[in-house]
């Protein structure tokens, strides 16, 4: 994901957030729907996709108390023979603001192809004040098989992230980024490879009109031959666009 809705490539690339754009309401609610293509999709500073271009979407529902529910999809690749082709998304919250304080709580399901049994879900929480963001992520459940030693249990894995973002240049907003991932359910996904079970990420981003570019990197050291390259820094460019139901 993902965060949100990965509505825009902005949040998939910087964060995966979701967070609702508020839209004209249509008996005391709204839809909307998105489209987006981009050349990486990076997630929580790794790519979903071995460094190759993605075509996402989804549909989102906003009601006038806060309240929202939506879909995502996109196709993922984490290796060239590997069962993994696309990632699906469900989620809902609740959003709003009071004395100049955002918050931003909910679910999210990330399913999978069958053939992986792999799916998963997190509990999300965000505060945000002016240009400021602070958001966690905890594993709720997962479909997948814990291996001697691990733990997949709730709250067993977070993520955690620190996004700042502002408005420069007409319009144009500066987005940074700074993000945590740790747990048992973080190496099995992720990795693998029996040790890597948290990794720091970071990243800067710039959007307007649709348009984004940023440059993402972590903390992981040089793994090996292989084409995730998670190691390097990744510049990813996008276009996203959003439709009114």
């Amino acid at each position: 994901m993902k965060t949100s809705t990965k509505r825009t490539i902005l949040a998939a690339a910087i964060s995966s957030a979701c967070l609702l754009t508020a839209m004209p309401s249509y008996a005391e609610g709204s839809f909307t729907a998105n489209a987006s293509a981009t050349s990486n999709y990076i997630w929580r500073g790794l790519t979903q996709t071995t460094n190759e271009a993605a075509v996402q979407g989804g549909i989102d529902y906003a009601h006038e108390s806060g309240f929202y529910a939506g879909t995502w999809a996109s196709n993922v690749s984490y290796a060239s023979d590997d069962i993994y082709s696309y990632e699906h998304d469900v989620y809902f919250g609740y959003s709003g603001e009071s004395d100049g304080i955002a918050y931003d709580f909910g679910y999210l399901y990330y399913n999978y192809d069958a053939e992986a049994e792999f799916d998963f879900a997190e509990i999300y929480g965000s505060v945000g004040m002016g240009g400021v963001s602070v958001t966690v992520y905890l594993l709720a459940h997962t479909e997948a098989d814990e291996a001697e030693g691990q733990d997949f249990g709730f709250g067993q894995a977070y993520y955690a992230s620190f996004d700042y973002t502002t408005e420069i240049l007409n319009g144009t907003e500066l987005t940074l980024h700074a993000g945590y991932h740790s747990g048992d359910f973080v190496e099995a996904f992720n990795f693998g490879d029996g040790e890597t079970d948290s990794y720091a990420d970071y990243g800067v981003s710039i959007a307007k009109d649709g348009f984004s570019f940023a440059v993402t990197g972590t903390n992981l050291d040089d793994v090996g031959a292989d084409a995730l390259d998670n190691d390097e820094l990744k510049f990813t460019v996008a276009y996203s666009v959003d439709f009114e139901l």
